[in-house]
């Protein structure tokens, strides 16, 4: 895939691949409606047409994501808003997340926006647990990746708490990228990681709204 990208804004990596991918096996149908939560440069947006989705709107809380998705989507049958994603109205036969989910001692600024998830990781995966079965259809799913560092089962079980039938449907070891290695000091003093760790799992959570 193609893509166009700026400066301060995430590019694809192995987790938007994975959850491409995780896309493709859930084989959604043909015609749906499709919310992508922090479209970045718009990838899983233009993935989620190729898969057959109908129409996309794609969310992210960065001017510049915003502009460069616009650009990458040019012509497609995508909406791409500036702002948050919990905020859109509507229900959506597919929700795609790949959340910001990296722990972080210090507030997220600039670009770290799209990575930096507070002490926990947690801070953008909480609220999206929360509300994202009122951004589904009956009979909607949800696709979300992130790092296993992050507490798997809470995720599972905060969206089963909210009447979802969640289960992990894929895992992958992956060295861990640029922004990873520069706070292992800080993943290692809160036990997050294993003293000489360099790899970290990541999962695909599936969700789905009963019907």
């Amino acid at each position: 895939m193609m893509l166009t990208n700026t400066p301060g804004v995430y590019a694809p990596q192995e987790d938007t691949r994975f959850l491409i991918e995780a896309l493709r096996a859930a084989a959604i149908p043909r015609g749906a409606k499709v919310l992508d939560f922090g479209t970045g440069t718009g990838a899983l947006a233009l993935a989620a047409l190729r898969a057959g989705a109908a129409t996309v709107t794609a969310v992210d809380v960065s001017l510049r994501a915003v502009l460069t998705a616009r650009l990458n989507t040019l012509c497609r049958p995508v909406r791409v808003r500036w702002g948050n994603a919990l905020d859109v109205r509507g229900r959506f036969d597919l929700v795609l997340a790949n959340p910001p989910y990296v722990p972080a001692n210090h507030a997220a600024r600039g670009p770290a926006r799209a990575w930096d998830a507070g002490a926990d990781g947690r801070e953008l995966l909480d609220p999206l647990c929360a509300k994202v079965s009122g951004l589904l259809q009956p009979g909607g799913v949800l696709l979300l990746v992130h790092s296993a560092l992050c507490g798997v089962d809470t995720t599972v079980s905060r969206l089963r708490g909210v009447g979802l039938e969640a289960s992990v449907v894929d895992r992958r070891w992956t060295p861990f990228g640029p922004v990873m290695r520069r706070r292992i000091a800080f993943l290692e003093a809160r036990r997050l990681v294993e003293p000489g760790q360099r790899h970290e799992e990541l999962v695909v959570i599936r969700g789905d709204k009963p019907a």
